[in-house]
């Protein structure tokens, strides 16, 4: 068997765990298995690294931070591989351009297009264990680029699909995926499985278990993942296309606080003026969630919508320098808010569940911003301070905890 692994920073956080990942990787190893791991960086130092860059350059160019983040994850396949070496199994350490890791040319948030597997497939027939760097890439200029935080899951099931692995392992310092996020509600339980787009949805929209991007392309090439612990030897939560039990009204909940509420206000009432307004946000390939339009009156209308709240600041440079003055009256911008989501493949077949769940959040005492559905999710925007006492009201509406 060819098993891909991937282990988060918090696994490889310090000596003991880094050695306690390398003696899980080496009893598969001994079983006769080929083992390729990806490595995120140690703990919190990529967010180290990240302070460093900013005391020195408040504004620093996207690929020279690129080219500063990416050391994290060499220093930790490296010193893995020395681990490894000390445990008495051989080993190897490939950063991106060694793989071959081609992505696009967009610092900060890059795509891969395709890996080149013939240098991984050379170091697993001299059966050594090949550690590969997450999260990164090289362009066609041969720069280095970063797939966004939490990319290397994305790493992970792109090897799983070239190589074409018999299982894809990921390892975090949770079980495995929960109906809600176990640090705000304590009766959240762990899921044995869950479908693709149930993880897709809540992936994206704040559950920090697994990048979304991952999971897209684990549906789209049938790479069937299993996200554990690499704390204990509990079994985890296998995400596939389909789940053989009877399908959960409501699979999980979800909070992402790293949202804004941005308002374009008194914009003309004639066609095309949405299409500029969200042309202009595609452009700067900033993504829009949910999206309320008022009925238009006395020839103008109110556009309001969500952004992640890193780019909300350039969202508003980007509208007020394609849109003259005269074409709008304010723009507004709310930053502390957040998104509350339910997500279940059950509520395709049961009214009545938004409902469900707006009661539950009146009875809480939540008010509602906006609401944005789809067949499997339900999304209203809140008030960023109610956003655990949310949390726990929809998850105990939907008796998740049962």
């Amino acid at each position: 068997m060819l098993i891909v692994k991937k282990f988060g920073g918090t696994s490889v956080g310090n000596k003991e765990r880094i050695f306690n990942v390398a003696r899980r990787c080496i009893e598969d190893y001994k079983k006769g298995n080929d083992v390729v791991v990806v490595l995120s960086a140690m703990g919190k130092s990529t967010d180290d690294l990240i302070g460093m860059a900013r005391d020195i350059n408040p504004s620093p160019s996207k690929r020279e931070m690129d080219m500063l983040i990416t050391t994290g994850e060499q220093i930790s396949v490296a010193l893995m591989a020395m681990a490894m070496g000390a445990l008495g199994v051989p080993a190897v350490s490939l950063n991106a351009f060694q793989v071959s890791m081609h992505t696009t040319h967009r610092y900060g948030n890059a795509q891969l297009k395709r890996i080149d597997t013939d240098r991984i497939y050379n170091e697993l027939e001299q059966r050594k264990i090949v550690l590969v760097t997450g999260f990164q890439g090289i362009d066609k200029y041969d720069n280095v680029t970063t797939l966004g935080r939490g990319g290397s899951d994305t790493t992970a099931v792109a090897l799983a699909a070239a190589l074409r692995a018999d299982a894809c392992e990921i390892y975090t310092d949770v079980d495995g995926v929960f109906t809600a996020d176990p640090r705000y509600v304590k009766t959240a339980k762990k899921l044995n499985e869950i479908t693709y787009d149930e993880m897709l949805e809540l992936a994206t929209l704040g559950a920090g278990v697994l990048h979304n991007r991952s999971v897209e392309m684990a549906k789209k090439y049938g790479v069937q993942l299993v996200v554990r612990s690499s704390l204990n030897d509990h079994e985890g939560t296998v995400v596939k296309e389909e789940v053989n039990m009877e399908k959960m009204l409501v699979s999980g909940v979800a909070a992402d606080k790293n949202a804004t509420r941005i308002a374009v206000m008194g914009l003309k009432d004639e066609p095309g003026i949405a299409f500029h307004l969200f042309n202009v946000l595609a452009k700067h390939n900033i993504n829009v969630d949910i999206i309320l339009q008022s009925v238009g009156r006395d020839g103008t209308k109110d556009i309001s919508f969500t952004v992640s709240e890193d780019v909300a600041d350039e969202a508003v440079v980007a509208i007020q320098k394609s849109f003259p003055k005269s074409e709008y009256k304010k723009i507004d911008e709310e930053k502390d808010v957040a998104k509350i989501s339910i997500v279940g493949a059950g509520m395709m077949t049961h009214p009545g569940v938004a409902a469900s769940m707006f009661e539950a959040l009146y009875d809480a005492g939540v008010n509602i911003k906006m609401i944005s559905t789809s067949e499997i999710r339900v999304t209203v925007l809140v008030d960023e301070k109610y956003t655990e006492k949310a949390l726990n009201a929809v998850h105990e509406r939907f008796s998740l905890d049962e």
